[in-house]
């Protein structure tokens, strides 16, 4: 972890041990048969730690890996999720309301499962949500499938029905193609379980989300192939959002490859994200353009380049907020959401920044 500059993690992490901390927030007003504990760090895993905690305090998600540890009591295989299941499991029937647990299985499992993650190093935050994510969605459609064999349902041809990863996180975008000879408009579906935005300085998690579907003009050498004209021509491309997901994941691109230094550099760009988000992107056609969202976790990069950094996590727990550095548990106030929202120069490099936002739709 790299040693940055902020008052109250020190204060914390000097004046805080669990006992103490467990008083305080017991006198908090706080809900019922909910848990708040850390996860102990196996060297370098505060990627997964932090990316654990949003996923157990976005409820869907949570009620839905509980649901499969109750349905599978008396399976005998290891797998990821049912790794992942039991640490939820942990986490909701303690006793106490805060304290600390080791989250080893799931990191052996995942060390096992998958090399990118075999190793003490730093790794990123986002490209692990994206393994589990689909990893998850893989064995759960193993398991539809196996039930579909035994009682002889299975059918190739048909498309798989989705699991719950699909219902909560799956969106989809269209591409849109407007030929500038004969104006016809093509468009390709392309589904997404979280979006990637580019991220500039001094912005809104909005604009981001605008210029994500910005009109790109295709012309010269990168020429459209128009199925009408039967030739090359000039032609409009824009992405815009069709289907709007239940959970909503944005990955700000704070990481950007410099040919020059042959590394990394960090983004740390003030990008504001607000603690409720409509999308404005969303093409005419869309399912549920309405949708408006509620900010209930947000994984945070510390430091100033990818691999030596530190992920925190800060999440909402109904009227709350809970920061969450690995096996530290701390209180915080709505407001200083505001210290993450990054750097409004670049003179300073240590920096702590939102790196992925978890968006709930309020229905």
């Amino acid at each position: 972890m790299n040693n940055f500059a902020n008052s109250w993690k020190f204060c914390y992490k000097m004046g805080n041990n669990p006992t103490q901390l467990e008083k305080e927030i017991g006198s908090v007003q706080l809900p019922a048969n909910e848990h708040y504990f850390g996860l102990v760090n196996f060297g370098n895993t505060c990627y997964c730690n932090s990316v654990l905690q949003a996923l157990y305090f976005c409820r869907p998600v949570r009620e839905k890996v509980l649901q499969y540890k109750h349905q599978q009591k008396n399976q005998k295989k290891e797998t990821l999720l049912s790794c992942l299941a039991d640490l939820f499991y942990n986490i909701a029937t303690q006793k106490k309301k805060v304290g600390t647990l080791a989250p080893k299985r799931f990191i052996t499992r995942l060390r096992k499962e998958c090399e990118l993650f075999d190793n003490y190093m730093q790794q990123d935050a986002h490209e692990f949500l994206n393994y589990l994510l689909n990893r998850v969605a893989e064995l759960l459609q193993a398991e539809k499938q196996g039930g579909k064999n035994k009682t002889g349902e299975n059918n190739s041809q048909t498309k798989p029905e989705p699991t719950w990863v699909e219902e909560l996180f799956q969106g989809t975008f269209t591409n849109e193609t407007r030929c500038l000879n004969c104006e016809t408009v093509s468009s390709k579906d392309e589904d997404f379980l979280d979006l990637s935005v580019d991220v500039e300085q001094n912005t809104s998690i909005t604009h981001c989300l605008r210029g994500f579907s910005c009109t790109e003009t295709l012309c010269a050498e990168h020429k459209y192939y128009c199925e009408v004209c039967c030739s090359k021509q000039e032609a409009q491309k824009r992405m815009r959002v069709k289907k709007l997901p239940q959970i909503l994941a944005l990955h700000l691109k704070r990481f950007k490859y410099t040919e020059q230094l042959k590394r990394f550099t960090k983004l740390s760009y003030r990008v504001v994200f607000p603690l409720e988000l409509r999308l404005f992107n969303t093409s005419d056609d869309a399912y549920n353009p309405e949708r408006m969202y509620d900010l209930v976790a947000v994984v945070v990069h510390i430091g100033s380049s990818l691999n030596r950094g530190h992920y925190i996590s800060i999440v909402k727990s109904e009227d709350i907020w809970i920061l969450f550095d690995d096996d530290l548990v701390d209180k915080v106030d709505a407001n200083a959401m505001e210290d993450f929202f990054g750097l409004s120069s670049d003179i300073q490099k240590n920096s702590e920044t939102g790196y992925i936002l978890f968006y709930q739709s309020r229905e």
